[in-house]
């Protein structure tokens, strides 16, 4: 841009036609083309932030920093996550939707994406303000409950709960979390009654799991799995559609009389709608590749996640159906935000 200023300021000075083209060649056809072809073939021109909604830890911290890790190796610019926790993730949802600096994502998340829009009456923002870019992995929700509940699997459990209706309790990190909704799908599948507890985080919830406190939860397998490997709780079921690799012994639900029955947290790359159309298709080829990298396929096997990477039409009718499906749970379980 410098080199073309001068060009142009020479030109004014009196440069003659022959001595403007010789400086024109010198210079490179490039120099002339539009500023905005320029930044299409260009972009990146800087790092970009992938907004995390959520607090540091757990499996979405392991998914956008695995993700982000990889970017940076293919995008020629460094992709780094900034966690802004709050509010469900609307806080973070918000702001990313206002963004039009060309180099700001997001996570979206089951939460986010296929919940919020039905348990509050009003969000900051629009499932329009952005564009799917990659669903990234799921992470199969793990149905447990405490060594004292007499149920070594899930149609045990089914038939203890219906013979104590309403006396028996499950926990999750809050209303409208992860958590409660695959207990309530649980509940609305086989038919049982059983009363929730909500609480401010998956931490304090896995503390009165632990004591007893609590009958049964469904917990993300990231956060589970080491309490279940020392026998500090029981898993009755896995909501994967396949047994996991890490539980071989672990029956899913589906195996266990409800064919069908999936529950997994996911996360995907949302961008904002304000994003260019050649960015978005070359951050989602990018991305695609990047989630199924050696490196990241190693992080999330380690975290029982499955990596996806598929199209954002895909990914668009993902969240489609995902909202189809909660909608209906959350309408009979009365679910409320906190």
């Amino acid at each position: 841009m410098h080199t073309t200023h001068a060009a142009m300021a020479a030109l004014d000075g009196g440069f003659s036609r022959r001595r403007l083209l010789s400086a024109g060649a010198a210079l490179g056809t490039s120099a002339f083309l539009p500023a905005a072809s320029r930044a299409q073939g260009q972009w990146p021109t800087k790092s970009i932030r992938f907004v995390v909604p959520f607090a540091p830890g757990g499996s979405s911290e392991i998914v956008a920093r695995s993700t982000a890790a990889e970017l940076s190796k293919t995008l020629g610019q460094s992709v780094y996550v900034d966690n802004k926790p709050g509010a469900a993730g609307n806080i973070a949802m918000s702001e990313v939707a206002r963004a039009d600096d060309q180099h700001t994502v997001v996570l979206g998340h089951i939460g986010t994406l296929a919940v919020n829009p039905y348990i509050f009456s009003k969000l900051p923002w629009e499932l329009k303000d952005f564009k799917p870019v990659s669903l990234l992995a799921k992470v199969p929700s793990l149905y447990v409950v405490h060594p004292d509940v007499p149920a070594k699997n899930l149609r045990e459990f089914i038939a203890y709960a219906k013979s104590k209706p309403g006396r028996l309790s499950y926990g999750s990190a809050g209303n409208g979390s992860a958590g409660q909704l695959a207990f309530e799908y649980l509940k609305m599948t086989s038919d049982v009654f059983m009363l929730h507890v909500p609480y401010r985080g998956t931490g304090p919830m896995l503390t009165d799991l632990l004591s007893g406190r609590l009958d049964a939860s469904a917990i993300g397998a990231a956060a589970i799995i080491p309490f279940i490997k020392s026998g500090k709780v029981r898993c009755i079921a896995t909501g994967s559609a396949k047994r996991l690799p890490l539980l071989p012994d672990v029956p899913t639900v589906a195996e266990q009389g409800y064919p069908g029955f999936e529950m997994t947290q996911w996360y995907g790359m949302m961008a904002p709608a304000s994003l260019q159309q050649p960015h978005l298709d070359k951050l989602a080829a990018e991305t695609m590749k990047a989630v199924k990298a050696p490196e990241s396929l190693r992080r999330l096997n380690g975290d029982a996640a499955e990596a996806i990477g598929d199209t954002p039409a895909q990914f668009a009718q993902f969240i489609a159906t995902e909202q189809e499906r909660w909608k209906k749970v959350i309408a009979r379980a009365q679910i409320k935000p906190d």
